[in-house]
């Protein structure tokens, strides 16, 4: 299993070399970064300490869904209501998902968004399940660095299996089921009705294998039924 952390467009280069130092300390070692080039200047190398071998593998993509193409499971995090997802795990709920998910996914991805604004909706929306971490300020931040190593802390005994290949693994299997409902509402010609798509969507990151593949035989059915 590969859990891959995504920094999209980060600004500052000590914010990249803090989270290379986080992944490094917990266990992680694939960095992938999205439209910046902050982590070429010395900063980043400087606050890594001891971490350069993340920063020197980093991989660079041009946008977020490119930094997806592989990955099987997508994490987001955000702080912010206006998201469209209504589905919300904490950093120790998202644990056992994502155990449960490492057993049949090879690469489950970790995303962070910009310092200062976070992920867009659009990028939001390429997420599987979105996460945050509860805080009691009455304006909570964390630097990036910090979110970093709270997730990596939280998540370190995933990685613990990281060299063991998912069992019988059915890779893009989600991504897969997601199309053929999408294409399944789009024929019953109620996709526009977007509260109950946008439900349907964000409850499938939540099934496990099993649930994924009965309703992977279910559609299956409909879907013969209907041409019938």
């Amino acid at each position: 299993m590969r859990l891959p952390v995504i920094l999209v467009s980060p600004a500052r280069a000590e914010n990249i070399g803090a989270a290379a130092r986080a992944m490094k300390t917990m266990g992680f070692t694939e960095l992938r970064i999205v439209a910046s080039e902050a982590h070429r200047e010395p900063a980043a190398r400087i606050v890594a300490h001891g971490a350069g071998d993340i920063i020197d593998n980093i991989k660079e993509f041009e946008t977020l869904e490119q930094a997806l193409a592989d990955v099987d499971f997508t994490v987001a995090t955000t702080a912010r209501s206006r998201a469209r997802f209504h589905y919300y795990a904490t950093p120790q709920t998202l644990l056992p998902v994502l155990a449960e998910k490492a057993q049949w996914m090879n690469t489950l991805a970790l995303v962070f968004g910009r310092e200062d604004s976070g992920l867009t909706n659009e990028e939001l929306a390429l997420a599987d399940m979105l996460t945050g971490v509860p805080m009691v300020a009455d304006y909570p931040s964390l630097n990036l660095g910090q979110a970093v190593m709270v997730y990596c802390y939280q998540l370190t005994s995933l990685m613990q299996t990281a060299s063991v290949k998912a069992q019988h693994a059915d890779n893009h299997q989600l991504q897969a089921l997601r199309q053929r409902m999408h294409d399944l509402l789009t024929r019953l010609e109620v996709a526009d009705d977007v509260k109950m798509a946008d439900w349907v969507q964000q409850r499938l990151g939540l099934l496990e294998q099993r649930d994924t593949a009965m309703l992977h035989r279910l559609l299956h059915d409909i879907e013969k039924k209907l041409a019938g």
